[in-house]
């Protein structure tokens, strides 16, 4: 059986890699991207712990994580695509819709 401190090590590895994608990277498919992978490492720590605790409350919250992280991908590609269609931008830093 593998310890339960591999699975938060691996976790937290894959959680700080995607907040490093958040606040270094500026386009917005790697942004997405980075936000999927530190729902995932949410994932497996909720799995891990609630496989080493006996109870499957982890493993039902983890399901509804992974529908909305389905959810986010879909709107969160759908904005994108109205993005670069109407301004042919990928990079976070040059949206100004905001601006007058």
């Amino acid at each position: 059986m593998i310890p339960l401190s591999y699975y938060v090590t691996v976790s937290t590895l894959m959680f700080v890699v995607g907040l490093m994608g958040i606040l270094i990277r500026k386009n917005f498919l790697i942004i997405l991207f980075a936000i999927e992978l530190m729902l995932n490492a949410a994932n497996i720590n909720l799995v891990a712990f609630s496989r080493h605790y006996g109870e499957v409350d982890g493993q039902v919250i983890s399901l509804f994580i992974i529908a909305i992280a389905a959810a986010e991908a879909a709107v969160g590609l759908a904005i994108i695509i109205v993005l670069f269609r109407k301004k042919a931008i990928t990079n976070v830093d040059e949206l100004n819709l905001m601006k007058w």
